[in-house]
């Protein structure tokens, strides 16, 4: 199962046996079955796909994920049907308002995140004695909130955010001097991003984050309700805790996409009028390429957390189920 990325003006999408049909000026120049996709990411402008194509999609579980076609910015995700375990979703909406487990889950990720930051400046310095200095104080920040996140065992989430937050004010001191001063990346920016890095880390996260929805609803966790992001409206809250120990890994792949220049600066260009970097088609064909050899270990950890996180939310939450008899008509 792959991903599947429509990113051409003016294609029309249409349902033929089983497979999505591509057409291009009303000319069909290819076909793609069904059963090979498991996620579709559409990007491209004008891109046409109408209603029963995407029922099509969710019936087989496809997610699909609409970005804007220029800022790369997540404008919607359709999934397939819903999880029918109410178990989960009940115990997992219990599970917000406990303030023990919050915290514990809170200090779980942020500690993993602080991990791999401080792995990844660690090996930095290996690699890249001219930033030595700068790398050298960002590993020892990290290292200093790393120490307090693991022995502050009654600190809550807020504790959590404040050291997560110290971490990444070093950490960003000494990742940006892994790039080269012509990308003009000076600290993470966003909405817009501002220069090549931060497009590149934007559509990173966006993705990693839509993997993290597709894997808890695959689970039958509602990915609106978290517990270290708490819920909030159009957020999916779920999603945002778990991509967090993930995004050192994102950023480990971006520094290798400019280090080994799969991405050069002609692949961006700016809009002046809204102070935004873009990535553009060149670009992204290369962005994409690699991510699909990039994301598959993201994917399993997210699948494996997910599912140990449902399995035990549902056994808290099925005592609290009410089993009907067979012969019970709901309608």
């Amino acid at each position: 199962m792959a991903m599947l990325l429509l990113d051409r003006s003016d294609l029309e999408v249409r349902h033929a046996d089983g497979a999505l049909a591509l057409y291009e000026n009303g000319t069909r120049s290819g076909t793609v079955p069904i059963k090979l996709i498991d996620r579709l990411v559409i990007q491209g402008s004008r891109t046409r796909i109408d209603t029963g194509v995407l029922i099509k999609l969710a019936e087989a579980g496809v997610a699909t994920l609409l970005l804007s076609p220029r800022m790369s910015r997540q404008v919607a995700i359709v999934l397939g049907p819903a999880h029918n375990d109410a178990a989960i979703r009940l115990a997992q909406a219990q599970r917000v308002f406990d303030h023990d487990f919050c915290t514990t889950w809170a200090r779980q990720l942020v500690v993993a995140k602080l991990h791999r930051q401080h792995r990844l400046i660690k090996a930095a310095e290996a690699r890249r004695p001219d930033s030595r200095k700068a790398l050298h104080d960002a590993r020892v920040g990290i290292a200093q909130a790393l120490h307090e996140a693991t022995h502050d065992e009654l600190a809550g989430p807020p504790r959590m955010r404040g050291l997560e937050g110290s971490a990444a004010r070093a950490y960003f001191g000494g990742f940006c001097s892994l790039f080269a001063p012509t990308l003009a990346f000076s600290g993470r920016n966003r909405r817009p991003p501002h220069d090549p890095v931060n497009a590149c880390l934007s559509l990173a996260y966006t993705l990693l984050h839509f993997e993290a929805v597709r894997s808890a609803h695959v689970a039958g966790l509602d990915p609106l309700l978290g517990f270290y992001h708490r819920p909030a409206f159009g957020r999916e809250s779920l999603a945002c805790d778990l991509i967090e120990p993930l995004r050192p890994l994102a950023d480990e792949w971006i520094w290798q996409l400019f280090r080994n220049e799969t991405l050069r600066p002609e692949h961006f260009s700016q809009d002046k009028a809204k102070g935004a970097c873009l990535l553009g088609k060149a670009g992204r064909s290369h962005f994409y390429a690699e991510w699909a050899r990039f994301v598959g270990v993201p994917q399993r950890w997210l699948r494996r957390r997910c599912s140990h996180l449902a399995a035990s939310l549902r056994a808290q939450g099925e005592p609290e189920l009410v089993h009907f008899d067979d012969d019970y008509e709901v309608f």
